[in-house]
């Protein structure tokens, strides 16, 4: 996932619905010599690319692939990508990145942070390429809203209702089935083929576009999950890949909620510690006293909301946001303290600072991007959900006993895709990617996003997946941790290294 200034990327994480989980599913899978494919592929793995001057430096274009790769004669969707060209003589080829999500720009990633995404090495050695998968961006866009404000009034008006009523359920149910309506209205045929096993055949595609043999790729957060399915799925096609912040690919749906409820309640209770430990901390006493104040403090809202300078209500979900969005980030932490003192003093300006942070809301409010509309329209594509209430309340309950303080506004995130126009078309399962080689993967053992015990996950189910271990806060690792997790990426990278056993940084 992406963070181009601390946080700002923060638009693909998880919250209110959950990150993808992703399946063992396969696309026809063309030949392992890439320039031959089947007659209705060729003109998409054969087309050439016309790269434009962009971005101070680099370079844009825009690739065409079928809506649906089981249909390659019928509609086609536009691919958005830029290019960094390698600045040494060296060149080990293309090296494709995404920041996660889903629903992040690859595109604004490497034209607007490049030096955050990869190292001043890769960048010598390799054209760095950032694309927008489909449905995302500047490529043929999920579109949910006619209007900015219509988005707002979906993530931010509190529900009238107390929570957990009957009456909750129904406001719910009705906001549901309105935004999914308005996403299936707004973005046509698109919106059942945004799917990650199809984001992973356009990745061959464009592979072969750029003409490279192999694909290397860096995926961070959700784009491990697209780097895993790729792998999966076009084992012979993979280079070096490094799946950084990874999701693990067996997990239900409700797994993954579970698993981050707890992840993001462990990391609000690393941040009150170091808060606890400073001058300036809103809170007082033990951790466990100043658990149970945020606590305190939720419930308040949700009695109560405040109301922001701009007019928006801050409500207790709105208020989960803007805690979680700075624990993706220990350097962001202090401005976590700010957000809880500005509530403290009935002052809901810093934390809709957060949320908005989080969701890549514009001052003037506006959205930067599309990126909150294509991560429910990919999540409810690659997760199966439960349709029925009655499990909805007994895995509620599973998050409050697990996390109590976190869990109770991470409930009930299966509602909305169960009033998803289209069924979800994968499911979890392991992968192995057999016979793709050496795949890196890193995890940091205090990410909140995605929680450590999945890299480690992946990295056992992978066939050729070697573990590389980040001890510190914070989601992701390289290029943003220390010169150990550096060292083992950019080996990896620039020579095919891999660590003979997991360095431990």
């Amino acid at each position: 996932m992406k963070r181009t200034s601390l946080l700002r990327a923060l638009v693909a994480a998880v919250v209110v619905t959950t990150l993808s989980a992703c399946s063992a599913a396969v696309v026809p899978e063309p030949s392992k010599a890439p320039e031959v494919v089947p007659a209705e592929l060729q003109s998409f793995y054969e087309q050439s690319l016309d790269w434009t001057d962009c971005h101070d430096g680099m370079q844009c274009a825009s690739a065409t692939a079928p809506l649906d790769w089981a249909q390659p004669t019928g509609e086609t969707i536009s691919l958005a990508l830029v290019r960094h060209q390698a600045t040494g003589s060296n060149k080990l080829g293309s090296l494709f990145v995404n920041p996660g999500g889903p629903g992040a720009s690859g595109v604004n990633f490497i034209a607007n942070s490049l030096d955050y995404a990869v190292s001043g090495a890769v960048q010598k050695n390799y054209d760095v390429i950032g694309f927008d998968p489909r449905g995302v961006g500047a490529s043929t866009a999920v579109v949910c809203v006619d209007t900015p404000a219509q988005l707002d009034e979906y993530l931010f008006a509190p529900f009238v209702s107390a929570r957990n009523t009957p009456e909750w359920f129904n406001e719910r149910q009705m906001s549901s089935e309105s935004f999914a309506q308005g996403c299936a209205e707004h973005t046509g045929d698109l919106l059942a083929h945004v799917d990650t096993v199809s984001a992973a055949h356009d990745l061959d595609m464009l592979r072969a576009v750029v003409g490279d043999r192999e694909l290397n790729y860096l995926g961070y957060s959700y784009g491990t999950l697209l780097g895993a399915i790729y792998a999966e799925n076009f084992p012979g096609n993979v280079g070096r890949m490094v799946l950084d912040g990874a999701l693990d690919p067996a997990s239900s749906s409700f797994d993954v909620n579970l698993t981050q409820s707890v992840g993001f309640e462990n990391a609000l209770r690393a941040y009150l510690a170091d808060c606890l430990a400073g001058s300036d901390c809103p809170f007082t006493g033990s951790v466990d006293s100043a658990m149970a104040q945020v606590g305190d403090l939720l419930a308040g809202l949700e009695s109560s909301p405040l109301t922001a300078s701009d007019g928006r209500v801050l409500g207790a979900d709105a208020m989960l946001t803007a805690i979680i969005a700075p624990l993706y980030d220990k350097e962001a932490w202090s401005f976590l303290t700010k957000v809880f003192a500005g509530v403290n003093d009935g002052d809901a300006d810093y934390a809709y600072g957060a949320v908005d942070w989080y969701y890549n809301r514009n001052d003037d409010g506006t959205y930067a991007d599309n990126s909150t509309e294509a991560f429910i329209a990919i999540n409810c594509l690659d997760y199966p959900v439960s349709s029925d209430p009655a499990q909805w309340k007994a895995d509620a309950q599973k998050l409050v006993e697990k996390a109590p303080i976190i869990g109770p506004y991470m409930s009930y995130g299966d509602q909305l895709c169960s009033a998803w126009p289209y069924k979800a078309v994968m499911k979890p399962g392991k992968v192995s990617a057999k016979g793709a080689g050496d795949i890196l993967v890193v995890g940091t053992t205090g990410d909140p996003a995605t929680p450590y015990a999945w890299a480690q996950a992946l990295a056992k189910e992978l066939e050729g997946g070697h573990l590389v271990t980040y001890n510190g806060e914070g989601h992701t690792a390289y290029n943003k941790s220390n010169a150990c997790v550096n060292n083992a990426v950019d080996g990896f990278l620039l020579r095919g290294k891999v660590p003979a056993t997991d360095p431990k940084c």
